[in-house]
C-alpha cells in the first residue's frame, strides 16, 4: 500500500469522508458524533494521509495537532472494498510513526461507545491504545470512549 499526504481534492477521497460522516452519524447520537467534514478537515493544524492499493484508494486517516507535544487520530476510514485487509493496521501504523516524527509524546483519539465501534477500540488497544479521560475540547460523554497512547522518542 502507498500511503501518501492527502489535498482532499480527488473525488474518491471526499466521496470516502462523506461516507464516513454518514455513518457517524447513523450510528452515533448528533451530540457524539465528532467526526470532521471535508472543510473541517482541511484547516490548518490536519494533515490528511490517503493509502492507495492499485491505485484505488484503500483507507484515509488524518493527524491533528492539538500542541506541539499531542496529537489526535481523527477520521481513520476503510474503504469498503479493502476491509479485512490490513489496511486500518497500516494506516495506524503510519500515522503513529509521523506522530514520532513530530516530536508529539502523546497520541489520542475519540472512538465510539457503540458495540458497532469494538473493532476499532480492539484494533487500538492493539497497538498501545488506553482508555482515558477526556481530552482537549471534549466533554464526559457517554457515548465516547478516549483512548491515548505515550510514545517514545524517534531515534
Amino acid at each position: 500500500m502507498i500511503i501518501r499526504k492527502d489535498d482532499i481534492t480527488d473525488p474518491s477521497v471526499i466521496q470516502l469522508l462523506l461516507q464516513h460522516v454518514h455513518e457517524m452519524r447513523e450510528t452515533s447520537p448528533p451530540e457524539s458524533v465528532h467526526a470532521l467534514d471535508v472543510a473541517q478537515l482541511k484547516e490548518e493544524g490536519l494533515t490528511m494521509f490517503s493509502g492507495w492499493i492499485d491505485h484505488k484508494l484503500a483507507g484515509v486517516i488524518a493527524l491533528k495537532e492539538l500542541t506541539s507535544e499531542h496529537g489526535e487520530i481523527k477520521s481513520m476510514r476503510t474503504a469498503d472494498g479493502f476491509l479485512r485487509h490490513g489496511v486500518a493496521s497500516k494506516l495506524l501504523t503510519y500515522s503513529i510513526e509521523e506522530a514520532r516524527k513530530r516530536g508529539y509524546r502523546e497520541l489520542s483519539l475519540e472512538t465510539g461507545a457503540e458495540p458497532f465501534f469494538e473493532p476499532a477500540r480492539s484494533l487500538y488497544s492493539r497497538y498501545g491504545f488506553s482508555v482515558c479521560p477526556p481530552y482537549a475540547d471534549y466533554w464526559d460523554d457517554p457515548n465516547s470512549v478516549f483512548m491515548t497512547m505515550v510514545l517514545k522518542k524517534c531515534d
